[in-house]
């Protein structure tokens, strides 16, 4: 019988290939056919499996014997952050122990969802930033790794494999491509994608939420910025300082950064519900908004987009940061009852 490690050599990955489904209900919002890229059902419930799992295999296979996460919690008491259960899952599957930091406060549920992936965890530090300090300690031990939640190079190359499922489901190019934007890892590797499969020229609609809006703040002042805080209840968007290398791409690409309120991604959130019979996180309703604000028409209106364009592909990134609870929560927060 072959141990984890001698099945991770095979490079079998540990993503799933996603369903792409045409949604007739965005579709009729849009005036264009809508395309979902479904991430939200990935095992680990998020797109980050593609990178991270992918960065966990490289390691491993050049002897790392621990791996350590720095993951942000979500505002909800159902769900721990992306990153950390992406890498917690890696680890259990290639037979590795993992350390997951998390800042003080974080929920009882968080912890044991993280534990169920038989990862430890720490709490350390009032936000991401002094978790992060933290894990970066830890992965000074001899044979520990540190996986950042974003920002490396083999963590964009896993995600590229998206964009190879969407060309192989679609053949032609979409009209446009739009995601969500938190510390920049899903728009670097959708960018490499993009130009690895022949579609450079496929405009990305990047969005984001306002006090979440670090890639934004950095378009717009032509280098990095670091936000003061994450004001933002799209928590898993609350990157401070996007990565340096989806800044880069906006001079490769045709990327639009957008910005919406929170209001309008929980709105979102609430008609993709009652759209999709699916429930994602807000960071997943700032992409979601992009169709139901209006927001491609405006594009289109002002020439940036194909008048006609075949289709509009979605990527609804996770679901693991939301419950219905926690849904009605926000809602009542934002007066939308």
């Amino acid at each position: 019988m072959k141990s984890p490690l001698e099945e991770c050599a095979k490079g079998e990955p540990f993503h799933i290939v996603t369903p792409l489904l045409e949604s007739w209900a965005l579709s009729q919002v849009a005036g264009m056919p809508v395309f979902l890229k479904y991430e939200n059902v990935q095992p680990t419930g998020s797109f980050k499996i593609r990178g991270i799992g992918h960065l966990c295999q490289e390691v491993a296979k050049k002897g790392c014997r621990h791996l350590v996460c720095s993951s942000a919690p979500s505002s909800t008491a159902s769900a721990g952050g992306n990153a950390g259960i992406a890498a917690a899952y890696a680890a259990r599957k290639l037979g590795i122990p993992a350390t997951i930091v998390l800042p003080e406060g974080t929920s009882v549920n968080v912890v044991k969802r993280l534990q169920g992936e038989r990862a430890e965890v720490q709490l350390t530090g009032k936000n991401w930033d002094e978790a992060n300090l933290r894990a970066q300690e830890l992965a000074k031990n001899d044979g520990w790794v540190n996986i950042p939640p974003f920002d490396h190079p083999l963590i964009w190359e896993g995600h590229i494999s998206l964009v190879r499922e969407l060309k192989a489901a679609l053949g032609a190019p979409p009209g446009a491509l739009v995601l969500a934007v938190g510390g920049g890892g899903l728009l670097a590797g959708v960018s490499a994608g993009l130009a690895e499969v022949g579609w450079q020229h496929v405009p990305i609609i990047a969005m984001e939420t306002q006090g979440a809006h670090c890639f934004n703040a950095a378009v717009k002042a032509g280098r990095l910025v670091t936000l003061p805080s994450i004001t933002s209840l799209a928590k898993c968007l609350g990157a401070r300082t996007v990565a340096a290398r989806a800044l880069e791409c906006t001079k490769e690409f045709r990327i639009f950064s957008e910005v919406v309120e929170d209001a309008e991604a929980v709105s979102a959130v609430q008609r993709f519900l009652d759209d999709e019979r699916t429930l994602v996180e807000p960071a997943c309703g700032a992409a979601l908004a992009a169709i139901y604000s209006g927001l491609l028409g405006r594009l289109q209106a002002e020439g940036h987009l194909c008048p006609s364009p075949a289709s509009v592909v979605v990527i609804v990134c996770g679901g693991n940061s939301i419950d219905s609870r926690e849904l009605q929560a926000l809602k009542a927060q934002l007066g939308q009852d």
